[in-house]
């Protein structure tokens, strides 16, 4: 049976789902998500990645020969942070025009709005192309998910992606990749009194990260999406006040340009800080770009501009998304990222999201799906 719920509706309800990542447990939404798109008529299966890390992929299926087209989001969210919020986190209190909660705009309203399309893509006839619909785990700490069910082959026959992160509805066509380090230094221990009996963790790892601030990647930038960026977003060593620290870590923030190297960037900044610093990866995200010469980016830009009422022109986004896993993952297909959140208030106190750019999203959506199924 369809339900009737509206775009809010899901949106609600999704939000109302704690889905925090840290620690992740993304299975309770998953099975609300599959249980929906099931008793609509969709092929839905579960896919874990680790204990209670659950992603759900939901096929539409057609009856002609095109290749499918998928809508992609993740599930988790960040947590909630330290600040407090004036507005329940998982109530989807409405206010004013907007929602409010943990995850509205990053990115359960996006994940409602397609699951609304698929609805409403249900009660009609097939069409020539199988639509699927992909609600992942783990996006917020490396795309676990989506790396999964590219690594396993799970989707396949893609030959378009709609991700439906925040934009506010304007059709960005890149992001950035990311690449996440852990470096670390040894010393030896000794009473603080007698410091030249120990070798001090803390003071390399500060030789080093001063070394970070003048590290140049020589690379010339993207048109649009810039030169990539370096931040040391931690540090820390030592176990007490008085005793020469033999541990010390920091962590490091790369955030990369498409077709950037990730190998020879670690390989080039294991070799600039030397031997005194060990790096590890800890997330590997590629950047992704789509060429708006092609004639699907072109058809999206067209439907935007009458929606928004303003001209559409190529634009990237400095986050990553679940494209970096799907779009290698279906031999290049043309993406687009396309959400109804903002995406400014991603990961704030008192996230919200507007109702009017949900209700769009989802209109926009089914309208993307009845095109490429000629329905």
């Amino acid at each position: 049976m369809v339900t009737n719920k509206s775009p809010l509706e899901i949106t609600r309800e999704l939000v109302q789902i704690e889905t925090m990542n840290p620690p992740g447990g993304e299975q309770q939404c998953a099975y609300y998500v599959g249980k929906m798109l099931q008793d609509a008529g969709l092929q839905v299966t579960y896919h874990e990645f680790a204990g209670g890390r659950i992603s759900v992929v939901a096929r539409l299926a057609g009856t002609g020969s095109k290749a499918a087209l998928c809508f992609g989001g993740h599930l988790d969210t960040v947590p909630l942070g330290a600040k407090p919020w004036s507005k329940d986190p998982f109530a989807g209190e409405v206010s004013d025009g907007d929602i409010y909660g943990r995850g509205t705009t990053d990115m359960k309203a996006g994940v409602a709005a397609y699951l609304w399309a698929a609805l409403q893509l249900a009660r009609l006839s097939r069409g020539k192309a199988d639509i699927v619909f992909v609600s992942v785990a783990g996006e917020e700490t490396g795309c676990q998910g989506s790396f999964q069910l590219a690594r396993e082959h799970i989707v396949k026959g893609v030959r378009a992606v709609v991700i439906a992160e925040p934009t506010s509805n304007y059709p960005i066509v890149g992001h950035r990749g990311a690449l996440w380090l852990r470096a670390e230094t040894s010393g030896v221990t000794a009473h603080g009194s007698m410091p030249h009996l120990g070798v001090n963790a803390i003071y390399k790892a500060a030789r080093a990260i001063g070394k970070l601030e003048r590290f140049s990647f020589n690379l010339t930038p993207h048109p649009l999406l810039g030169g990539p960026t370096l931040n040391v977003g931690t540090m820390g060593g030592g176990i007490n006040l008085n005793s020469v620290p033999d541990r010390a870590e920091f962590t490091i923030d790369l955030r990369t340009i498409p077709d950037q190297d990730h190998g020879a960037l670690l390989r080039h900044m294991q070799s600039y800080l030397g031997e005194e610093v060990s790096l590890k990866p800890v997330v590997d995200v590629p950047g992704v770009w789509t060429d708006v010469g092609e004639p699907w980016i072109q058809e999206i830009f067209d439907l935007v501009q009458s929606t928004l009422g303003e001209k559409i022109e190529a634009r990237g986004a400095p986050y990553f998304t679940d494209a970096a896993a799907l779009k290698p993952a279906f031999d290049g297909a043309p993406t687009v990222i396309l959400g109804p959140g903002d995406m400014t208030l991603a990961h704030q106190t008192d996230e919200y999201c507007k109702i009017s750019r949900i209700d769009e999203a989802a209109h926009i959506y089914e309208t993307i799906a009845r095109r490429w199924a000629g329905l």
